[in-house]
């Protein structure tokens, strides 16, 4: 049962047993998606074709390619490529800067431990 049925289960008694097992077969896993909040009034960019809320318009179009790609225009498709390449360089120098800083830590207890014995 997805959080969505038990929210749904303990809020109407009057539920039948089909509904909280999630037979309706007019709901997909799709459709009964992770609920986004988003701060403000209005979100940044929605998905045309699940409407998906999302803060950034950058997270909007990778949303795209990833999830809905045989939907594409030529124009979206490049877009998402572009997003992709660009998210992969700031994960890149995030690991970077991760392992910097945990050199940083290592060699800093290295250097106490080796002072204080």
């Amino acid at each position: 049962m997805s959080p969505s049925d038990a929210s749904r289960a303990t809020t109407d008694p009057e539920s039948s047993d089909s509904d909280r097992d999630g037979d309706d077969p007019g709901t997909t896993l799709r459709d009964a998606g992770p609920e986004t909040a988003v701060r403000g009034d209005e979100p940044a960019a929605r998905c045309p074709y699940c409407h998906q809320p999302f803060h950034e318009a950058r997270f909007e179009t990778l949303h795209r390619g990833l999830e809905h790609p045989s939907e594409l225009s030529d124009r979206e498709r490049a877009a998402f490529e572009r997003a992709y390449a660009d998210e992969g360089a700031d994960i890149r120098r995030f690991r970077l800067q991760a392992l910097g800083a945990l050199l940083l830590v290592y060699f800093c207890l290295l250097f106490l431990y080796a002072v204080v014995i």
